[in-house]
This record gives C-alpha cells, structure tokens and sequence, in this order.
C-alpha cells in the first residue's frame, strides 16, 4: 500500500511539474500560410505590372511626341527643298537665257562686222566689154572682206543680216566709143548708175547708195550692156561696201 501511495504522490508531482512546465513555455507566433503569400504576391505582380504599363504608355506618348515634331521637321525640310529646287530651276533658267542673250550678242557682233573692199583686176591690166547683155562684174583683188560676205568668185554681196548697208563704187574709163557705165543692183533691180563717156583720155564717175537690206538680199555690179571698163594695177575701178548697222 505504501508503495502504491509512493507511486501515486510521485506521479502527482510530475503531472503538477508539467503542468506548470507547460505554463512558463512561450508559445510560437503563428506562421502566415502558403495561400496569403501567393496573393501578396499576385498583387505586387499586378502593381508592378500596371506602373510598366504606365512607364511603356508614357515613353510612347514622348516618342509619338518627338516623331510628330520629326515629322513636321522633315515636312519643313522637304518644302525648303522645294522651293531650292524652284529657285535652282528659276537660276538656271535665268543663266540659260543670259547665255542665250550672250550668245546672241556675240553673233549679232560678229554678223555686224561686215565691210568689203575690192578692184575689178587680180593683176595687170584690161578692159572689159563690150558684151550685148548686161553683165556682173567680178571684182577679184580683193583688199578687205570682214565678215565673208562679199564673194570674189561670183562679184555678189549677199546681206547677213537685216541692216542698213552703204556702197560705193568707181568707174574708170579708156575715153572714146563705147564708153562706162555700171550699174548697182539690188536683187536683180537697177538702183544707181555711174558712168564715164569723153572722146579721148582716161576718165572716171563714180556714185553710192545706202539701202536697207533684208537678210539674203544680193548686191552686185552690172556693167551695160555694149560698154566697157577698164582696169589696172593701179585699181582705179572698185566696189565697196558695209553694214551700217542691224535692224
């Protein structure tokens, strides 16, 4: 009976032991379960998420912003390139025809230099005529011809341009029968005559004229028909001319 009273006071003891063992322990916090962890992080993923959108949304906004102040830049340049290129077209325009007037001018220069001067004989001396038509006279030595007008082959002067032209010309005559005369021709038309006619001894008329002159228009000298003129180194007998000026 002791033994068992001994045994059971024992075992009281104990259980009070642990009874006030289990008082003074310090009880754990509790610990935040898997599911709350899962939307805390759901909702920072949701966050972060919305302040990238937000950050994407505004550096497009900038981007769209800087592409439309490009865009109106490059609308800028190309109307500036335009109108270089308009100005670049009107300046060469413009040089083409200051060219062109240059060119003219040069032309119009060198068509302007027209002068001749000649003497019926190349060398020694002669008379010519009487023939029964009227005939041109060539005049072969020839001292100046500006502007190649005048031709030494034929005894025509052809007009280069439209202008007003004086001639000269000279008659030397032998004297006696038949006597000079030469006349000035315009396309094929008589305009002035000068003539010499003396029984005996040398003797010389001249005359002149200036005309107005289109561009292809021919002039020439006629020696009469059944007459005659003479002609020797001396060159007594000659046929000028020259333009006066354009028109």
């Amino acid at each position: 009976m002791e033994r068992v009273s001994v045994l059971c006071l024992s075992l009281l003891l104990c259980s009070l032991s642990g009874a006030e063992h289990q008082d003074n322990e310090i009880k754990p916090e509790p610990q935040p379960c898997l599911s709350d962890l899962h939307a805390v992080l759901r909702e920072m993923s949701a966050k972060l998420a919305d302040l990238m959108i937000q950050q994407m949304q505004t550096l497009n906004q900038e981007q769209n912003a800087k592409l439309a102040k490009n865009e109106v830049r490059i609308e800028e340049l190309q109307t500036l390139n335009q109108a270089q290129a308009s100005e670049l077209k009107s300046l060469k325009t413009r040089t083409n025809v200051t060219e062109n007037q240059v060119e003219s001018l040069r032309r119009d220069r060198a068509v302007g230099q027209v002068a001749f001067s000649a003497s019926l004989l190349e060398s020694g001396h002669g008379t010519l005529g009487p023939f029964n038509t009227h005939t041109t006279l060539v005049f072969k030595h020839v001292v100046s011809n500006i502007g190649k007008a005048y031709s030494p082959h034929t005894g025509i002067f052809t007009a280069p341009v439209r202008g007003a032209y004086h001639f000269e010309f000279y008659v030397f005559g032998s004297g006696g029968s038949p006597d000079s005369r030469v006349m000035l021709t315009k396309n094929g038309e008589h305009v002035f005559i000068a003539g010499e006619t003396q029984s005996n001894g040398f003797g010389s008329g001249s005359n002149g004229a200036s005309l107005l002159l289109e561009a292809g228009d021919v002039v020439f000298l006629h020696l009469h028909a059944n007459r005659r003129i003479y002609d020797d180194g001396d060159h007594y007998s000659t046929f000028s001319g020259h333009l006066l000026f354009p028109m």
